[in-house]
């Protein structure tokens, strides 16, 4: 048994997204057929990301286990002949059996671009945002600015009812123009569902002066689907890439004007110990806050998390669930409490959590 990867580039105009579903065709659906042929056995691919319908993709990434022999960087070009003309596998290698692409940290690179002119070009309808309203793109950019870093994007995402946690990073949003083509491109650590495309929307009433770019600070504060702008169409959206983190980075800072934390790392491969310290939070947030942040330890790797709250003594209740982890006093006088129970989350690849102080 050998797990392979896959990067996957696709025209998304005709496929109903990613995922399987049953009112229409999909790229899952293509690329499963495709292998369970070309390697005589049944195959399910796992996707990166689930893009939706009409999204395309330049890098998209997706696993699959076969006991087929065939050389593993041979497959690519084995599979694209068997594969519609616009859906391509760029690049195929092994991988070992526990990478699994939705739960490697990342940065998940996307575009969306909008063409920007009083008549729409006809090469360009189907990649590409028609806007006739003229967009000033130095008001975008200054809009952009407030979403860069560690917010709640909850305004800025489309209720499903599955996202418990709203928070996500934004490394870099930048609004450019080239003619009449404006392009958003936003890098992040993920991404929630419609979250580029209600980005992309709103900016866009930034650029027609609909908005004042000020007001995007007040939109990530409501927390309100209803205080953003419009989602964007779906063909102006295209996943360019997922860069998967070779490292593990020796600390993780968040801060905005509700938190500040430091996740410190650098002793999680050694001894399995993260350490993480809370500078400042309000206290309706540091809940989630915690159980945030000590989950991302431990899908790092840690099997023992220390928390320290160093704004408000005894915030951090011992013995109550936080998610799926309790907390106990580490040693006396220290100030810090450690993780105390062995837990189970479903999410964490089916695998038992042991944090056992």
């Amino acid at each position: 048994m050998k797990r392979v990867k896959m990067i996957v580039a696709y025209d998304g105009t005709n496929y109903c997204g990613w995922q399987i579903q049953k009112n229409g065709i999909t790229i899952e659906e293509v690329l499963n057929q495709a292998l369970t042929k070309l390697l005589n056995e049944p195959i399910i691919i796992i996707g990166a990301s689930r893009t939706d319908s009409g999204v395309h993709a330049m890098g998209n990434v997706a696993v699959f286990d076969t006991e087929n022999r065939m050389p593993a960087d041979k497959m690519c070009f084995a599979l694209n002949h068997r594969l519609p003309d616009d859906v391509r596998v760029l690049h195929s290698e092994e991988v070992p059996l526990d990478f699994h692409p939705r739960k490697q940290n990342c940065v998940k690179t996307y575009e969306y671009q909008i063409l920007n002119r009083k008549i729409e070009v006809p090469i360009r309808r189907l990649y590409s945002h028609f806007c006739y309203n003229p967009l000033d793109v130095e008001l975008m950019q200054a809009g952009a600015r407030f979403l860069v870093g560690e917010h709640d994007f909850k305004s800025f995402c489309t209720d499903r009812g599955q996202t418990v946690n709203t928070v996500r990073k934004i490394y870099s949003l930048d609004v450019t123009r080239d003619g009449d083509l404006v392009t958003i491109r936003i890098q992040g650590s993920g991404f929630l569902y419609n979250m580029v495309r209600i980005i992309a929307g709103t900016l866009m009433m930034v650029g027609m002066a609909g908005y004042p770019p000020e007001h995007v600070e007040e939109i990530l504060s409501a927390r309100n689907r209803n205080a953003a702008g419009p989602k964007a169409a779906a063909k102006g959206l295209t996943l360019i890439s997922l860069d998967y983190e070779t490292e593990m980075p020796s600390e993780i800072k968040g801060e905005n004007k509700y938190w500040s934390y430091t996740l410190f790392q650098d002793q999680i491969p050694t001894e399995g110990k993260a350490w993480l310290r809370i500078h400042r939070c309000l206290n309706e947030e540091f809940e989630r806050l915690v159980i945030r942040v000590v989950h991302q330890a431990v899908r790092n790797g840690a099997k023992t998390v220390f928390v320290k709250d160093e704004e408000v003594e005894g915030r951090l209740i011992f013995g109550k669930s936080y998610g799926f982890y309790k907390f106990q006093k580490a040693t006396e006088n220290s100030g810090w409490a450690v993780t105390e129970n062995t837990c189970f989350d479903p999410d964490f690849m089916g695998k038992k959590v042991d944090t056992t102080g």
